[in-house]
Formats: structure tokens, sequence, C-alpha cells
């Protein structure tokens, strides 16, 4: 399975994959059932990054919610709105 992370570096260890092309196959993916989702609405007070460390332990796998929920690049959103969790990320993984 590919590194999931957005960014890489020597210093960290992981390579990191490129997002552009990774994006458009998630959200393809979800829209076709590729991809098992639950669904999430945004509280007061949730970010992306805080959501992917309770479903995934890794706060740096945000995109991957980003992605599968259509929407932009934004860690922090406003109450009410309704993502798509990825509740396999290792199904994420095989797909990128």
């Amino acid at each position: 399975m590919p590194t999931l992370y957005r960014y890489g570096t020597e210093q960290t260890g992981y390579g990191g994959i490129g997002t552009s092309r990774a994006v458009m196959t998630i959200r393809a993916a979800v829209k076709a059932g590729g991809i098992t989702t639950k669904p999430y609405t945004m509280k007061e007070g949730d970010r992306l990054d805080i959501i992917a460390h309770k479903e995934y332990g890794d706060g740096r796998l945000w995109w991957i919610i980003a992605a599968a929920s259509n929407i932009g690049w934004w860690a922090q959103l406003p109450p009410g709105t309704h993502l798509k969790i990825p509740t396999n990320i290792f199904q994420v993984g095989q797909m990128i």
C-alpha cells in the first residue's frame, strides 16, 4: 500500500504521494460505491485533522476525508457541513 501522506521529506521518512490524481480517484470511487463511507455532520469546533486523528489515528490524513466529501482543503469547516468519512483507510490505499 502506498504511503497516504500528502507531503514527505527525508527527515520524516515518508515518501508522500501526489494528491491531485489521488483526490480524483477517491472522489470517483466514493461516488461509484467503491469506497465505504460513513456520514458525519460537523459540529462547532470540529476540524478535519482532529476527525482524521480520531478515525485513523493520524491527523495528517485529513485530506482523504476532504477528498471523499468533495470539499476543498480547509481544515476547519462550518458546523453543519456534511462529510463522508472512509471507514477503511486500507481500502483507500488500494485505490490510489
